[in-house]
């Protein structure tokens, strides 16, 4: 009976002292009298004090502790703290699909070859110079900037550089090309981009200087050896070669209308106006066959200057003479189309002052008499 006991004794001993290595299970298997981990111990404080050096999963400030090791523990509430950003799934970034230079190169090269074309077409085209005839303005293999543009808001004006088509004026009229679209078409095409580099081959285009417009009697010379336009003698030493006169051809010829007068600045070995003056036109070129004004020279870069109209041109008798005697061109057509908004202007205004007169003399009490109005202007 004692041994019971003691074994009984020894029994508990062991059941208490095994609470402590809870789910450590000995080389002999469990002990049948562990204790349920999940039970309260007796000998702990209440778990409601919040102590945190009880065993209570509570912590000092009430909330849920954190499981030990080896245990998922309670489920985290609304406070719990977030997972670690390693477990986070980041969505993937969307990148745009590079395109290979190969593809992109070509087409950067047919973009800048399409605008080029579009601005020689319509806006500013480059000319190669091939002759002496404009020394010392323009050398040979300068290359100037054409303006197609500036002719569409304004008249062309003596002095003017302009670069001209000689068919059916200097040259005989060019034959038509292939009947076939698509070889016409290559054709233009195959000539328009030699163009941009300021050649054009089989076209006849030819640069000189505006001297007489139309309307403008043109003459050479006075008794000083002096061009003349419309009476008045031009100042040409700027411009013209050096060591070369005015003109050692005498001439006296009235432009017709739509059709200019033009001459090379090197006028000893230029073939101007003066040598073609047994072909249709009289030696005059047409204003439609104009491409446009020299404005700049552009290459080489040591000569690049602006292409200003010399002011001999711009002497007022010149001006007034054209006005006076000239026919009705676009200048002072233009003049006229200004005045039409001024005279109803000023008829606006009468009535307007008459109006108001005859209100002002209702209220007075006086009549106006019918047709009697304010002074006219």
């Amino acid at each position: 009976m004692n041994d019971d006991r003691a074994t009984g004794d020894q029994a508990l001993t062991n059941a208490q002292d095994g609470n402590s290595l809870v789910g450590d299970d000995g080389p002999g298997g469990a002990d049948p009298l562990t204790v349920d981990p999940r039970a309260p111990d007796p000998r702990a404080p209440d778990p409601r004090s919040g102590d945190p050096r009880s065993g209570d999963p509570r912590t000092a400030d009430g909330g849920p502790s954190a499981a030990p090791d080896g245990d998922s523990g309670p489920e985290p509430g609304p406070r719990a703290a977030p997972a670690a950003s390693g477990s986070r799934s980041r969505p993937a970034r969307t990148q745009r699909k590079s395109i290979p230079w190969w593809v992109e190169l070509p087409a950067l090269v047919i973009f800048a070859l399409v605008l080029m074309l579009v601005i020689k077409t319509y806006a500013i085209q480059a000319f190669f110079i091939p002759s002496s005839s404009m020394e010392n303005t323009l050398d040979i293999g300068d290359k100037v900037l054409v303006n197609k543009l500036v002719y569409h808001f304004r008249p062309i004006g003596r002095g003017d550089i302009i670069v001209f088509n000689g068919d059916g004026s200097w040259d005989p009229a060019t034959p038509a090309g292939s009947s076939d679209p698509v070889i016409g078409g290559f054709d233009r095409l195959g000539h328009a981009i030699v163009g941009l580099f300021g050649i054009s081959p089989g076209v006849h285009d030819y640069i000189k200087r505006v001297i007489g417009v139309p309307g403008d009697r043109v003459a050479c010379c006075d008794a000083s050896g002096q061009i003349t336009v419309n009476g008045v003698p031009l100042s040409e030493k700027s411009y013209l070669y050096p060591g070369n006169p005015p003109s050692l051809v005498r001439f006296s010829v009235t432009v017709p209308p739509g059709r200019l007068w033009v001459m090379g600045d090197h006028r000893s070995v230029s073939y101007d106006s003066r040598g073609h003056r047994g072909d249709p036109g009289g030696g005059t070129i047409p204003e439609s066959q104009v491409v446009g004004r020299a404005f700049v020279i552009m290459w080489p870069p040591s000569r690049a200057e602006l292409l200003n109209i010399p002011a001999t041109f711009e002497q007022p008798k010149l001006t007034a003479s054209a006005m006076a005697g000239g026919p009705a061109v676009a200048v002072p057509l233009a003049g006229a189309m200004l005045l039409l908004p001024a005279r109803r202007l000023r008829r606006r205004v009468r009535r307007r002052v008459h109006s108001r007169a005859t209100f002002v003399r209702r209220r007075l009490g006086r009549r106006v008499p019918p047709g009697r109005g304010p002074e006219p202007w």
